[in-house]
């Protein structure tokens, strides 16, 4: 690293799997070093979706600040670009405050547009060729659209979410008028900042149980009737936010179509297809990232590794 970047303010980042741990660690580390956790999971901007997103208590959000949560209604989704003014708004004014940003998240998307500085695709015709891909969408289903997302741009189909019918048209629409990979072309304006990476992982069918059990445990906290009442408020199924993982099958179990118990092997099943695809975005071999093994003693290793790099506050409390 060149004398310029390390002298650049730093965010460290934890990303990981869901499930893994990160809500857990993320605030003991921050704890650690006086940091303030900005999140990057695109499933906490939305108030109201509580016990289905596993989002960070009020208890634990008092213990550390806590940033972009709760921040738009379900039918009012936020652009990636929005996300991403949003944060950098966030990590500003943190340190400005001297404390430690601490980006925190599994939706690789929101992490990367914020540490690598993704500008928005070259301008993708939204006329003509939105109006047919959603009534393709319509007559045929996100799963169509998805396959042919596949066959002209399968690095974007790789990483995207191909459940969203939202994010599959957004690609799928900048792929057939640019004639480029929607992943591919994002245009890069590295932020003022520098960043530290570190991932929590655990062995695959550990992983598997603890989102089993985890299921488990939204059910036995009220999720149906978190679902129930967003619908009661006015959402509708076909929003971005009530198709996320969680809501759509409980969304399926109201309407009648299959019993609870179906619901719940659906969502432990999606959720094991997100960790796949989120592997797709922070990789095992990847150099540039830290990996610990999740457990009671990973923000004592993280902190211990970010010691070792003289990084920030730790550098700090290393002098004393």
């Amino acid at each position: 690293m060149s004398n310029r970047e390390f002298d650049k303010p730093g965010v460290m980042v934890l990303v990981g799997p869901t499930a893994v741990g990160k809500t857990a660690a993320a605030i003991e580390l921050a704890d650690r070093c006086g940091g303030e956790i900005v999140s990057a999971d695109s499933r906490y901007l939305y108030r109201g979706l509580d016990v289905g997103t596993a989002k960070p208590s009020p208890a634990e959000r008092a213990r550390v600040p806590h940033h972009l949560i709760d921040v738009t209604d379900p039918d009012r989704p936020w652009s990636l670009a929005e996300y991403q003014q949003a944060a950098y708004v966030v990590i500003d004014g943190i340190l400005a405050r001297g404390h430690q940003p601490l980006l925190v998240g599994g939706t690789g998307q929101y992490v990367r547009a914020v540490t690598d500085g993704w500008q928005p695709p070259p301008g993708a015709d939204t006329g003509a060729l939105r109006v047919t891909l959603e009534a393709e969408l319509a007559a045929g289903g996100v799963e169509a659209l998805a396959e042919r997302l596949r066959r002209v741009d399968p690095a974007s189909a790789a990483v995207v979410d191909l459940r969203n019918p939202r994010r599959v048209v957004r690609a799928l629409e900048v792929a057939l008028s640019t004639g480029q990979s929607f992943v591919a072309q994002r245009q890069k304006t590295p932020p003022l900042f520098r960043s530290v990476w570190m991932g929590l992982w655990l062995p695959r069918q550990e992983l598997y149980s603890r989102i089993d059990a985890r299921v488990d445990a939204m059910l036995a906290a009220g999720l149906v009737a978190e679902v129930e009442g967003l619908v009661a408020r006015g959402y509708a199924w076909d929003l971005p936010a009530m198709s996320a993982v969680g809501y759509r099958q409980i969304g399926g179990y109201l309407r009648g179509e299959y019993g609870l118990d179906e619901a719940a092997r659906q969502i432990k099943r999606a959720t094991r297809q997100l960790v796949r695809r989120q592997a797709n975005w922070f990789k095992p071999n990847d150099p540039t990232i830290h990996w610990v093994r999740s457990g009671p003693e990973a923000a004592a290793e993280m902190e211990e590794w970010l010691r070792g790099r003289c990084w920030g506050p730790f550098a700090d409390s290393r002098r004393r």
